[in-house]
């Protein structure tokens, strides 16, 4: 099967990986978390993976980059959560430092791909 020129980016393939792991970790939320901190974690992430694959079908470079720049916010947006969901006690600091860690990476990857596109 042919892959799209996104699906062999790295910071789409991390996004997706977070995305993953988000729902993952979100099953295990409160119930009466499922329209607030699990439904904003979850579309924040699926968000950024979301972002850069619009973008890179998209004909023009500025089109591209304002889309890796929505997909670098959404990852902002992750990490913001992540914070919350820390402070509140739904996930455990080694589990917030991990996916603290591929978000940045996410976010770093996002930079790069600007910079490739301008």
């Amino acid at each position: 099967m042919k892959q799209f020129y996104f699906e062999r980016l790295e910071v789409w393939q991390e996004a997706r990986s977070l995305t993953k792991l988000i729902y993952t970790i979100t099953a295990h939320f409160p119930s009466e978390e499922k329209y607030g901190l699990t439904s904003q974690l979850c579309r924040a992430t699926l968000s950024i993976s979301a972002n850069i694959a619009e973008g890179m079908g998209r004909i023009t470079e500025k089109d591209k980059a304002r889309f890796v720049n929505q997909a670098f916010s959404s990852a902002i947006e992750v990490v913001n959560f992540l914070v919350l969901a820390n402070d509140l006690g739904f996930i455990r600091t080694a589990v917030f430092v991990g996916l603290r860690l591929l978000s940045v990476c996410i976010l770093i990857l996002c930079i790069m791909k600007n910079k490739n596109i301008n």
